[in-house]
């Protein structure tokens, strides 16, 4: 859709967008939430229905929406198919294509359709870091007033915010340097460069039956017990862990600097995969899969004890590797049951 460029407002149909928020996922699960709960579908049931282990060595940024991606056989990465394998969900980066920056944002809120863009913490008021620690962070842009001068955002992340941010404020956030900050060593030094998320399901989620969910559970052991040329899976994960044990015993603090934020994200999608098994369970009357959902929600668990040792060890990774040993061999004995948990389920689905 084309629009004029005539100061206007344009404001989404409607409620403002859900605040979805869960304890361990990161404004990147939480933002998709809400688009996923305006286009009328259970953002657990998109978004816990996969669960995998990929690690991409050399890949991870400095922002809490970083999420691994393998690029398919034309080199396209879509985030929307890696954090949800099952559906038709798909995410692709973009940035305004001309001086106009809002151009692309009148389109999309004219269309209907919810912005997630990215943005530096330092800058907005409503942030708790604001004017304090700079840090990439992501929002909802559920509506512009170009005549009032202000963005309609909406943040799930503690503490939830909807409301007006004037579009200054919002514009130096949106367009920060993120400079490196020695405050937030894992989510500054990430240029934000008006970043925006375009999310898209394509196709209505079907009902959630045990046969459905039994395929998507076999699929997804399958993905920790097959070998691939990727780190992916149980092997993958044992790649990763000798890696950066070697590379804190070396005394590399980036090894520590990447864990949290790359961690994050394996620790989010444990967490809603374990919760979709346990509800499912529950509504099922099957015990079986409830505790396969726990054992999945133990794995998630873990992830914070390896992450919060790592982020405290930063300063001497050397020290630090005793610790961080412990956490990679508890984080490793919780795959390994969680893995045979939700495979004993699956099989009698």
């Amino acid at each position: 859709m084309t629009v004029d460029t005539t100061a206007r407002t344009y404001m989404i149909t409607g409620p403002e967008p859900e605040l979805w928020y869960r304890d361990l996922i990161s404004c990147l699960q939480s933002t998709i939430g809400s688009v996923l709960a305006r286009a009328g579908a259970d953002p657990l049931a998109v978004l816990g229905a996969g669960w995998r282990f990929l690690h991409l060595p050399g890949d991870v940024r400095s922002e809490e929406f970083y999420y691994p991606c393998l690029a398919d056989g034309s080199g396209v990465t879509d985030l929307g198919a890696a954090l949800a394998p099952h559906h038709e969900l798909h995410a692709r980066w973009w940035q305004p294509a001309d001086d106009d920056v809002w151009r692309e944002v009148r389109e999309s809120l004219a269309d209907d359709r919810l912005v997630i863009a990215a943005v530096d913490n330092f800058h907005l008021p409503f942030r708790p870091a604001y004017g304090d620690v700079h840090a990439a962070h992501l929002v909802v842009v559920h509506g512009l007033d170009e005549t009032r001068g202000v963005v309609h955002v909406s943040d799930a992340m503690p503490p939830a915010f909807r409301g007006a941010v004037p579009i200054e404020d919002f514009l130096r956030s949106w367009g920060s340097a993120n400079p490196s900050d020695v405050q937030d060593a894992f989510f500054s030094d990430s240029r934000i460069g008006r970043r925006c998320l375009d999310v898209r399901l394509d196709t209505p989620p079907e009902p959630l039956t045990p046969e459905r969910l039994g395929e998507f559970l076999r699929t997804d052991v399958d993905g920790f017990t097959m070998a691939t040329s990727a780190r992916t899976g149980l092997a993958g994960y044992d790649e990763f862990a000798a890696e950066l044990l070697d590379r804190c015993r070396g005394a590399d603090a980036g090894a520590l600097r990447e864990l949290y934020p790359f961690g994050w994200g394996m620790q989010a999608q444990a967490a809603l995969h374990g919760e979709l098994l346990r509800r499912c369970g529950g509504r099922w009357d099957d015990p079986v899969l409830a505790a396969a959902g726990r054992a999945v929600e133990s794995v998630a668990h873990a992830w914070t004890g390896l992450r919060f040792t790592g982020a405290h060890g930063l300063a001497d990774p050397r020290a630090a590797a005793p610790d961080i040993a412990r956490h990679v061999t508890r984080l490793r004995g919780a795959y390994a049951l969680a893995v045979d948990a939700v495979g004993a389920a699956a099989v009698r689905l």
